[in-house]
């Protein structure tokens, strides 16, 4: 039984640090390759990649914040969020596999996005997709495995949701 704890741990880093490393990749290559919003079109300009340091967090929210809020909300709450969510994942070992694989994702992403926001002092966003009815904004490969994350653990929550008649069915049985 240990072993198998030791093993899901292994597996759930690897695919963490697949994850990271992806994202870390991505964004090294753009760094070095591009400059700062050079754009490049590609699929008739449904898909671009424009270089752009971005200081704040989704969308910019926060760019304009004073530095010591900047640093609270933008590196040490996810840091704290990361720790407790790495924590929750390498210990609860009866987690369906669906949503731990989505909390992965977003561990991985946070991990990611957090990293460059310490060491670069901002996350660099490459990616904009033109979906012709709807935009995306500038996004990186964290950003995509954040939002990825989140949707696998949605979808999951309500593929295996109860039913209210099941859930009245219970709770009249205490």
């Amino acid at each position: 039984m240990e072993s198998k704890k030791f093993l899901r741990a292994i597996v759930i880093l690897l695919i963490l640090a697949l994850n990271i490393g992806c994202d870390q990749v991505s964004k090294s290559i753009v760094r070095h390759k591009l400059t700062d919003y050079s754009y490049f079109s590609y699929l008739g300009n449904h898909v671009t990649l424009s270089k752009v340091e971005n200081t704040g967090a989704f969308l910019s929210v926060g760019n304009t914040l004073p530095h010591p809020v900047k640093i609270v909300l933008l590196n040490l709450l996810p840091l704290l969020v990361v720790v407790i969510g790495l924590g929750f994942i390498l210990t609860k070992h009866n987690l369906d596999r669906v949503i731990a694989f989505g909390l992965i994702l977003v561990i991985g992403g946070g991990i990611g996005n957090l990293y460059d926001r310490m060491v670069h002092g901002s996350v660099t966003d490459f990616m904009h997709i033109n979906f012709v009815i709807f935009q995306t904004g500038i996004f990186n490969v964290a950003d995509l495995s954040i939002s990825t994350g989140v949707c696998i653990m949605l979808v999951q929550a309500y593929l295996t949701r109860k039913p209210a008649t099941e859930l009245s069915d219970l709770s009249q049985e205490d």
